[in-house]
């Protein structure tokens, strides 16, 4: 046998690593993969086309389109009772809830990572206190805080939707990391890094860290769903985005009116579809991340 033939033997037998393993249980789920390319496809064509569309020519009131039915007057998915393009409100209304739920999973993951490395590291009386802190905001209602506070803002916008959402979303991210921190820190690789006089900054962040990115992935694509849920549910309530700038929430709150649920469909329908292809996608492919985790966890 030949030292070619010997490497191509080799390199099969080899056990997959990082990348090798996410793509290996891609590979053996077709549907995580469809839903790979189907969102990863549907969010480039929403933000490029919400870059083409004029949101003021949107938003303009035309009462002679009002309740225009799809394929009317140039209407592609008709038209709302203000006579307001559907399809163009679509496409903006996700973008913008796309845009605060990436803004949410971002913000809340880097204060619950932070706060979870320095809990599970130090432990001790550090620990404690924090955790106590964690313990209390848990029990609050967010949802109702966050309607409660809005109702009190004579002016919002989704900076505010972004900064409300996210002092409750961290939490779970923060007890997350702690628990995986503390068996880390007790790790071979921890105590001979203090022994060399390493910093407490640099094991946390360049050694523990790294160590903990398969569930961080996993996690962050999974919030990613469940903060999009929550400002579409907060605009659906009349609690979300203002009036004025168009949301998934907004456009499937038409549907409390029981003429526009029956007759009126094309008016909350798309974007109904619109957040259940989305919640679908990403947790397919949440699924294949958390076997392609599990999976490197055993390799080691």
């Amino acid at each position: 046998m030949d030292k070619t033939e010997e490497k191509k033997l080799e390199e099969q037998h080899r056990p997959a690593v990082g990348f090798q393993v996410v793509w290996r249980e891609f590979k053996k789920d077709k549907l995580a993969m469809f839903s790979l390319i189907f969102i990863t496809l549907l969010i480039v064509a929403v933000f490029i086309a919400s870059f083409i569309i004029d949101v003021d020519e949107i938003m303009k009131v035309k009462l002679l389109g009002r309740f225009a039915e799809p394929g009317v007057d140039g209407y592609i998915l008709g038209a709302d009772d203000a006579g307001r393009d559907i399809f163009g409100q679509l496409i903006i209304g996700a973008k913008n809830s796309l845009i605060i739920a990436i803004c949410i999973t971002i913000i809340a993951a880097v204060i619950g990572i932070v706060i979870g490395l320095i809990t599970g590291y130090y432990a001790g009386k550090v620990d404690l206190a924090i955790m106590r802190i964690m313990d209390f905001i848990m029990i609050l209602p967010s949802f109702m805080i966050t309607i409660a506070i809005v109702s009190t803002l004579e002016k919002y916008s989704p900076i505010h939707i972004v900064i409300l959402l996210s002092m409750f979303a961290w939490i779970g991210k923060a007890r997350l990391i702690r628990s995986k921190t503390l068996t880390e820190a007790r790790r071979d690789y921890v105590s001979a890094s203090k022994t060399m006089g390493t910093s407490d900054f640099k094991i946390m962040f360049r050694e523990v860290l790294p160590n903990l990115s398969s569930i961080i992935i996993v996690n962050l694509t999974l919030s990613l769903a469940g903060n999009m849920g929550a400002e579409t549910g907060l605009s659906f309530l009349g609690y979300g985005l203002p009036p004025s700038t168009p949301s998934l929430g907004t456009l499937v709150s038409y549907a409390r009116d029981p003429e526009i649920l029956v007759d009126k469909w094309w008016i909350w329908l798309p974007a109904a579809l619109f957040i259940l292809l989305m919640m679908l996608g990403i947790n397919y492919v949440g699924q294949a991340l958390r076997r392609a985790a599990d999976s490197r966890q055993r390799l080691g």
